[in-house]
């Protein structure tokens, strides 16, 4: 009798903790569609203003390039932009991934 009172209260023992791993489990899937929810909108304006930045960049190129063409007549004035854009952005790469290399430690051959 005591074995089995025993093996009922081990059973319900393990029943309980998988009710409480699966409450667990639904409370954190409800945080986090919760945050996920919270952060759509903001997303959804940071792609919207992240294109009004391009097309005020692409603008600005525009005006640099109309700017530059009564000096030195528009297709230099293309050339002459477009190669500083790139030029800006080859930089701009290159100092991406040297920040993606690992650190090198002291010591190391």
């Amino acid at each position: 009798m005591e074995d089995e009172s025993l093996a009922s209260l081990v059973g319900r023992t393990i029943e309980d903790a998988r009710a409480v791993v699966s409450a667990e489990i639904a409370l954190y899937k409800a945080r986090a569609g919760e945050r996920i929810t919270a952060y759509k909108g903001a997303v959804t304006f940071f792609a919207i203003a992240g294109v009004l930045a391009l097309c005020g960049f692409i603008a600005l190129l525009v005006g640099l390039i109309l700017s530059l063409a009564t000096l030195i007549g528009p297709g230099l004035a293309t050339a002459a932009v477009v190669l500083t854009v790139f030029a800006l952005a080859g930089v701009l790469a290159m100092i991406g991934k040297g920040r993606l290399a690992p650190p090198k430690l002291d010591g190391a051959a």
